[in-house]
């Protein structure tokens, strides 16, 4: 197998002949050397292989009954201070408790007269489009 060397640096006694620094010059022999170029592991500082790694805890999970039916569990979102307290029925809007907890609707169960609709056909069609789109090229 042979092939082409671009670039190479010649001698100086070539250079004498040829006036130049860089030629083109066929090799008799083309050899590639094949290198995988694997990533090192990360290793953190202070910590020797015998050293077991600390694992991330999440927030406790309260399980108090009493709590959880007279606190809004998890609402406060300062470092200090307690969750709000809840209030009677009464003093929240209605629209509240007519909101949708379950799956979204789909998009023939909608109304067509509604901003929902639009929204969701909007949405429906940018999917599409980047579907048909995903393998192409620019």
């Amino acid at each position: 197998m042979s092939g082409f060397c671009l670039f190479r640096i010649v001698t100086s006694a070539e250079c004498i002949t040829t006036k130049y620094t860089a030629a083109l010059c066929r090799t008799g022999v083309l050899t590639r050397v094949q290198v995988c170029g694997y990533a090192k592991k990360v290793v953190a500082k202070g910590k020797g292989k015998g050293m077991t790694k600390d694992e991330l805890k999440g927030p406790e999970v309260c399980k108090d009954p009493v709590k959880l039916t007279s606190y809004a569990v998890g609402a406060n979102i300062f470092k200090q201070g307690e969750d709000p307290k809840l209030k009677p029925t009464e003093e929240y809007p209605e629209w509240l408790f007519q909101l949708n907890l379950g799956p979204a609707k789909k998009l023939h169960e909608l109304d067509p007269e509604t901003w929902e609709y639009w929204k969701c056909l909007k949405k429906e069609n940018m999917w599409r489009f980047n579907r048909l789109n995903k393998g192409k090229k620019f």
